[in-house]
């Protein structure tokens, strides 16, 4: 009972200086937003942006804490004592009170056993109820070191141990350590390459890997600080442990999903027969995939006369062919690469049609692209010969078409393609993902001439800005005053919400993560590894 008195202390003092970060953590961010987005010079407004932005990361860190702050203490040979906890707290004389349990001084906490002690003479383990401590346990790792005082002090298993003496030289004690310390060899294994953790049920492979997924972020924080770690997990209840369960190991960036949510827009809730996921996670859908979107390119077998404004221009099927092999060669995807497609197609056409109304292209070509863009045989033919489709829907219309299905893949039997086939109302499910993620990749966005166009039209206007505000620099009056950089910063910067990184993520299905951590990997297929390879370049 004395001993969880003094550790009770401890702990109080920890929980009050937790306390103190978190109010003046909260009052700085109260004064930077009273402070508001808008007034003062762009930077003035980019320093509050960023002051904002890390006290309000830093409070998020410093709020989901309170439960198992502290839960360990280290004596060592030195007489001195670290207590490990969920973070890293020191006091305002700056000396240590509590050391973040990914930090390297906590390494030990973990890794030292009665066989290996090291620095170590005793490990404590705390038990907390809110921020009570119900509960003491010890390790006694090396009895030589011990004080007469320590001894007498140890509670739990760790005074039995200490009883057996000698004759057991810690080895009963050192089973629990070494588990321990298996583990933590996982946690804290290289960032580098690919790490295999195997084990039966209940031996805690889900845990370690989200200590790892912890630890990662901490001790890589500059390299996976904006791109992420990614942890996939086998289903919907998953998640919500993992939501549960990060923040309280001191991390909110970890971006947990399954494969069913894997892909922004689209959400399977459920699995396909055996025999169907079978086919459909299979490496043989890679050839469908690329042969479906390869089908989109339809070259016509002969000349077409096309009408624009009552006036008949010809589109030849060879100038129709050389720009669909100019496309192809760009390594753009399909949609992507359609804007390569049909550009030099709509000047044939304006030459042409020009050429019909005896006017000069190059002095009306911005009226005379218009009438050809529009004109409703030249948008025809044009998507006829470079179809765009959305994922969603070519993947339909590949399930619903048995002749399609039976063109698009020669890789599979007659039974493979019954099982594929469906009707086109039918919802995706979970093993849909990697193939629509597959044929996402392949086709790339379809609003992509749009976005050019947006993006042309954008930068004419800011160039048009810039030369008005220039001029004005230079000693023109608008308004009876002279414009002042911090006028000119305002006039061009915009403030956008902030959103975290996981809602980056989750909106961008081209997002990079750092790192991927996957739970129950055996359940995944080869179709849906690759979809998540895609995602971590440095695999």
């Amino acid at each position: 009972m004395r001993e969880i008195e003094r550790e009770q202390r401890v702990v109080s003092r920890i929980y009050a200086r937790l306390d103190e970060l978190r109010a003046r953590v909260r009052h700085r961010l109260a004064e930077v937003r009273r402070a508001g987005r808008h007034g003062g010079s762009a930077q003035a407004r980019t320093e509050r942006d960023t002051f904002a932005t890390h006290y309000e990361d830093e409070l998020a860190r410093l709020e989901n804490v309170e439960t198992r702050l502290v839960f360990g203490r280290l004596d060592l040979r030195d007489d001195s004592r670290l207590y490990i906890g969920r973070l890293g707290l020191s006091s305002k004389s700056h000396r240590p009170l509590l050391i973040d349990w990914r930090a390297p001084q906590a390494r030990a906490f973990y890794q030292a056993t009665a066989l290996h002690p090291g620095e170590v003479v005793r490990r404590r383990h705390l038990t907390t109820h809110d921020r009570e401590v119900i509960a003491v346990d010890d390790d006694l790792l090396n009895a030589e070191a011990a004080s007469d005082a320590m001894s007498n002090s140890l509670t739990g298993e760790g005074a039995l141990f200490a009883a057996l003496g000698a004759a057991r030289e810690g080895r009963m004690s050192d089973i629990v350590a070494t588990i321990q310390a298996e583990q933590d060899a996982i946690i804290r294994d290289d960032l580098q390459g690919i790490l295999v953790v195997q084990g039966g049920p209940g031996t805690g492979k889900t845990a370690v890997a989200l200590h790892r997924a912890a630890y990662l972020l901490y001790a890589h924080r500059e390299r996976l600080e904006r791109s992420g770690v990614l942890l996939v997990g086998p289903t919907g209840m998953f998640l919500e442990y993992i939501d549960q369960v990060l923040p309280s190991l001191g991390e909110t960036n970890v971006v947990s999903l399954t494969i069913g949510t894997l892909l922004p827009g689209v959400v399977a809730r459920h699995h396909d027969r055996a025999d169907v996921a079978d086919v459909k996670g299979s490496l043989a859908m890679v050839d469908v995939v690329e042969r479906a979107v390869k089908g989109l390119v339809r070259i016509p077998e002969s000349d077409q006369v096309l009408t624009i404004e009552g006036v008949e221009v010809t589109l030849p099927a060879s100038e129709v062919l050389a720009a669909a092999q100019r496309a192809q060669r760009s390594g753009k995807p399909h949609n992507e690469a359609r804007v390569d497609f049909v550009l030099p197609l709509l000047e044939f056409l304006v030459r042409g049609y020009a050429l019909a109304r005896q006017l000069d292209p190059d002095d009306d070509f911005a009226l005379l692209y218009e009438d050809v863009r529009q004109a409703r045989e030249v948008k025809r033919a044009l998507n006829l010969a470079w179809m765009p489709a959305t994922a969603e829907t070519l993947l339909k219309r590949l399930y619903a078409t048995r002749p399609i299905l039976r063109q698009y893949s020669p890789g599979l039997d007659d039974r493979q393609r019954q099982l594929l086939f469906r009707p086109a109302d039918a919802p995706f499910t979970i093993e849909d993902i990697p193939i629509l993620d597959e044929l996402a990749e392949a086709l790339g966005g379809l609003d992509q001439v749009e976005r050019s166009r947006e993006r042309a039209q954008r930068a004419r206007e800011f160039a048009q800005e810039v030369d008005f505000a220039a001029r004005t620099i230079e000693g023109q009056h608008v308004g009876g005053g002279m414009v002042s950089p911090e006028m000119l910063a305002a006039r061009f910067t915009t403030s956008t919400p902030r959103s975290t990184l996981a809602e980056r993520a989750a909106q961008d299905r081209q997002w990079s993560y750092g790192h991927i951590v996957v739970d129950e990997a055996q359940e995944l297929s080869p179709m849906a590894w690759r979809a998540l390879l895609r995602r971590c370049p440095s695999r």
